[in-house]
């Protein structure tokens, strides 16, 4: 191990804001299990691992890393939680997937228009890498993907689904024209009960923003909007997270997405 050196620091200092992630196509993962799990799952490149000075390092668990060290109030000043554990990783963003080889696959899609809790962001992708998603479309507005608190909702899962970025409409549209159909949860008017709707080889499962729903742009008749129904007598309960509805669909449809 080496002390880390004054570049390196101020890298991990910028790596704490999204513009300073997407040019150096960096982001960091934080805390003990989070870090090992990253390793052990090999889906994301580490470039390195950073640990506090009073961190007892496993070096068989992080060996062939490179490793180095920060003083404690150097490791506080860049850990993004308020009590960290002493260990830190530097990972390289994986490539996004092309639109036009999303579009030629089968499967189950999950897309998230304008999600911006990163509790909610990291569940839903650590839900939909579970059951085997073939994709996670973050639109425009979402919070994300890389955002230190979403990286540590989704428990190691990082890398571990395809990831595209960009205008919902857009990429829509592109998947429609290669039979990709569209699901919207939303409960509003016409609504079909989500136990009756049967998905078909090319699903696109869509939540909507956590107080808005989906945005009406994305509203159209050849798209159908599903709702998951309450328990009679449950109607003053105004809605389910966003990150459970997503759950429940996807188990749902387990039949399609889990081969």
């Amino acid at each position: 191990m080496r002390k880390a050196s004054n570049n390196e620091i101020k890298l991990l200092r910028k790596l704490n804001r999204k513009k300073y992630r997407e040019k150096e196509q960096r982001f960091i993962v934080e805390g003990e299990r989070a870090v090992e799990q990253v390793v052990e799952n090999g889906l994301v490149e580490v470039d390195t691992v950073f640990v506090g000075e009073r961190f007892k390092v496993q070096e068989e668990r992080l060996k062939g890393l490179v490793v180095c060290t920060l003083g404690e109030d150097i490791f506080e000043e860049v850990a993004d939680t308020e009590n960290p554990q002493g260990i830190l990783a530097v990972c390289k963003m994986p490539e996004e997937i092309d639109p036009e080889e999303l579009a030629g696959g089968t499967g189950v899609i999950v897309a998230t228009d304008a999600i911006q809790d990163p509790g909610n962001m990291g569940t839903i992708l650590r839900t939909a890498a579970w059951f085997g998603a073939k994709a996670l479309i973050a639109g425009k507005g979402s919070v994300d993907i890389y955002h230190p608190k979403v990286v540590r909702s989704t428990a190691g899962a990082t890398g571990s689904i395809t990831i595209l970025t960009g205008e919902l409409e857009e990429i829509f549209q592109e998947l429609e024209r290669s039979d990709w159909e569209i699901l919207l949860l939303d409960g509003g008017q016409g609504a079909e009960n989500l136990g009756s709707v049967k998905p078909g080889e090319k699903t696109i499962l869509v939540v909507g923003n956590e107080g808005n729903g989906i945005n009406e742009n994305l509203l159209n008749s050849s798209r159908r909007k599903v709702k998951i129904e309450s328990a009679p007598g449950q109607e003053k309960v105004e809605s389910l997270n966003a990150a459970v509805a997503v759950s429940i669909a996807l188990w749902k449809f387990s039949d399609k997405v889990i081969k």
